[in-house]
């Protein structure tokens, strides 16, 4: 066992998991497993390896190492891009290695965005061409080392299982043997890829690379790293957003057993012991009082009145087809309005960073979606170079988006300057909720008119942070944020006269960024929603009625009619029980949902079963296609039933699972997934499930009540029995 693998106590962290239960070895493919104190040669040392581009390391014994541009946190990415890299090189899968990409924008920087990060569900549709490529790329030119010592034409070579073969002559040599000859080739141009007929890897349902892992104890997430003489520290901001620390009695603090020190920065203080329990039990004891700033008087009722204030006025136009005045001018008009609240992310592994300063340089070890950020913010906190700050990247349990963020590693950087030696910073679950980055609150307003049974006119308005402004500047332009215009600018139904604007609307004080599903969230919800309200105006069943506008769209209308197919979509069903249906163009994939539930007289809503069917084009792993959906489903279908963060006083009202509710094993229902097969590029996957299932709830509940709720979370009060309006 290595000391990464053990608490500060010398046990097994896990030890209930590896002297319980068995875990099965996939081959010889694993993740590295090391202590990170031990000495990490970096993926980009290419010393005697092979080594044609960022991404692929072939050592003279045959060891083959994949570097992954992309994180791990659950979504199985790992083994989607170690399945295309080994297509194309025709690695024998069995034993390759994998490798977390070092912090480099130039080499891993992520082609649709330009920088090192995982997220928008792009992994694999951003790196589907690059990663073949590079694959075939360093296939072609072992073949021209073998050719060159064969004496023959490199067509005539033939390569699989990590081997080149020559078959009119018998002759094989390994891509260990002939490393060092193809170190020395020109690479090729124009390498031709696999036709998708011949893919050996890709489409089959293999097995996760990290699940052994992950069963027997052994992965190391961020929170797992342990260091020599590691202190454990953890921390308290003003519960008021924005607040510094005004006082602060650590007298008590500094009496309790195994307190090292008391940290206080202008706006936290920070306990550090021996162990995480002492600097719980220390920060406990802190009596600190608070200079709560300006947004002590902020709260919900507040902010949802500037949001609805602010949606009343014209955005800036991020679409606009035919001729809007014109269509409004005949034809039965609906309007409707949608919102949806603050949503906070908690993962599953608390936010952490463990970091140590000395005097010339930080080291990091963390599990974080964007790492040439993170190693940029923290040479800033620590005073220090770029080149002088080492990111070492972990597993992640969990991101969501929220570790598309900085913060947590900069306030670690900022604690342990005080501390001699490693320090690992963790937030409580308490300090995480309460302190987050979270998912802006949004009001949709849609006007349509209605015309032979089909939409003729569309006017649509997204009112909320600009997430992008922030972020990433470049994808806010001329007041249109485009991330908060994904899936209405590109609404999958026939309409000739279409407008679509966004409004930007910052709440004060309340820091607002990414959630998994971004963009799509609140567009797909209100546009799938406000579909059901106008068939019912005009009195068409709300899958026939989308039907009649996909005409132009045949993965989608398959989509659809392969999800109402399975469904059993039209069958009769028992009374307050109803199906609902959500079709969506989210991430570049192509789905439609159904949820059928039930709705109580108490208003209560129980999931009887979820039906998705996706054209996701190539599906790299079925598997992981399925999984993902599967999560994501219960994902967004909990935020729909309970999810929601409130402010009063300029605090956060929630502050863990018990009033911040997340869907329990015994409420998850049947969920069908079915994969339409299709030779497209594949689209993206990890978060299309978390915009689907909200909306096909609420499109159940309609049908089950007559109710047309406009505003998430569920407002039971509403649909209960006697209440129907």
């Amino acid at each position: 066992m290595t000391v990464a693998q053990k608490n500060s106590n010398g046990a097994s962290r896990r030890s209930l998991l590896t002297g319980g239960l068995a875990g099965g070895l996939l081959l010889a493919f694993h993740l590295p497993v090391r202590a990170v104190n031990e000495p990490v040669q970096p993926p980009d040392d290419t010393a005697g390896k092979f080594a044609p581009n960022a991404f692929i390391r072939i050592d003279s014994s045959g060891k083959t190492t994949l570097v992954m541009p992309q994180v791990e946190m659950g979504q199985g990415v790992y083994t989607s891009i170690s399945m295309i890299l080994a297509e194309e090189l025709d690695a024998d899968f069995s034993q390759v290695m994998l490798e977390h990409a070092p912090p480099s924008d130039k080499l891993y920087g992520n082609p649709m965005f330009g920088i090192q990060a995982t997220g928008n569900s792009n992994s694999i549709r951003a790196w589907w061409k690059p990663l073949r490529t590079a694959g075939a790329n360093a296939r072609a030119m072992l073949v021209q080392a073998a050719a060159q010592q064969w004496q023959v034409d490199p067509a005539s070579c033939t390569t699989a299982n990590s081997e080149v073969m020559h078959k009119a002559s018998g002759r094989r040599l390994s891509y260990g043997a002939l490393a060092l000859a193809a170190s020395s080739e020109v690479p090729p141009k124009d390498v031709p890829l696999k036709d998708p007929k011949d893919f050996i890897l890709i489409g089959k349902p293999l097995k996760r690379l990290d699940t052994p892992d992950k069963v027997n104890g052994k992965a190391i997430y961020g929170i797992d790293a342990m260091l020599p003489d590691m202190k454990f520290a953890t921390l308290k901001t003003c519960p008021v957003f924005g607040g510094k620390v005004a006082k602060v009695d650590d007298s008590a603090a500094r009496k309790v057993p195994g307190v090292q020190k008391v940290v206080v920065l202008d706006d936290l203080v920070a306990v550090v012991g021996d162990h995480m329990w002492a600097a719980k039990q220390g920060l406990d004891a802190v009596v600190i009082d608070w200079d709560e700033g300006p947004n002590a008087g902020i709260s919900s009722k507040d902010i949802w009145r500037d949001l609805r204030a602010a949606s009343e006025k014209d955005g800036a136009v991020a679409k606009s087809v035919g001729d809007i005045a014109r269509g409004f001018s005949t034809g039965d008009k609906l309007e409707a309005s949608y919102e949806l609240p603050f949503l906070a992310h908690a993962t599953m592994e608390p936010v952490n960073a463990t970091v140590h300063v000395t005097p010339d340089t930080c080291e990091i070890w963390t599990g974080t979606q964007i790492m040439t950020r993170v190693q940029s913010e923290a040479a800033k906190a620590a005073g220090l170079p770029i080149e002088k700050v080492i990111v070492n990247n972990h597993l992640l349990g969990g991101g969501f988006g929220r570790k598309l963020e900085p913060d947590m590693v900069i306030a670690a950087v900022r604690i342990a300057k005080h501390v001699d030696g490693p320090v690992k910073v963790v937030w409580t679950r308490e300090e995480d909720i309460q302190h987050d980055v979270y998912r802006p609150v949004y009001r949709d307003t849609i006007a349509a008119t209605l015309s032979g049974g089909k939409i003729v006119s569309w006017k649509y308005k997204v009112s909320g942070s600009s997430i992008m402004a922030r972020w990433f500047p470049p994808g806010f332009q001329k007041g249109v944020d485009i991330d908060g215009v994904d899936s209405a600018i590109d609404i999958p139904y026939e309409i000739p006269n279409l407008q679509v604007e966004f409004v930007r609307a910052e709440p004060p004080g309340v820091p607002t960024g990414f959630w998994r599903g971004v963009g799509p969230n609140n567009n797909v919800f209100a546009i799938e929603c406000f579909m059901d309200e106008l068939a019912r105006k005009a009195g068409k069943d709300p899958v026939e009625f989308r039907r009649l506008m996909l005409g132009s769209q045949p993965r989608f209308l398959a989509a659809l009619n392969l999800a109402a197919e399975k469904s059993n979509w039209g069958q009769p069903l028992p009374a307050r029980v109803g199906r609902g249906v959500c079709v969506q163009p989210s991430f570049a994939s192509f789905i439609a949902t159904v949820v059928e539930a039930e709705v109580d007289e108490q208003g209560e809503v129980h999931l009887r079963r979820v039906t998705s069917a996706v054209d996701t084009g190539i599906a790299v792993n079925p598997d992981t296609v399925m999984a993902q959906l599967e999560g994501g489903l219960i994902f967004g279908l909990t935020a729909a039933l309970y999810g929601e963060i409130t402010i009063d006083k300029g605090r956060v009202q929630q502050s863990n699972f018990n009033d911040y509710r997340m869907l329990r094993i015994d409420q998850v229902p049947k969920i069908d997934v079915h994969i339409i097969k299709s030779g497209e590029a594949p689209g993206g996957i990890g978060e299309t499930g978390v915009t689907a299932g909200p909306p096909a709830l609420r499109n159940a509940i309609l049908a089950a009540t007559g109710v047309a709720l406009r505003r998430l979370p569920i407002d039971r009060s509403l649909i209960a029995a006697g209440n129907k309006s």
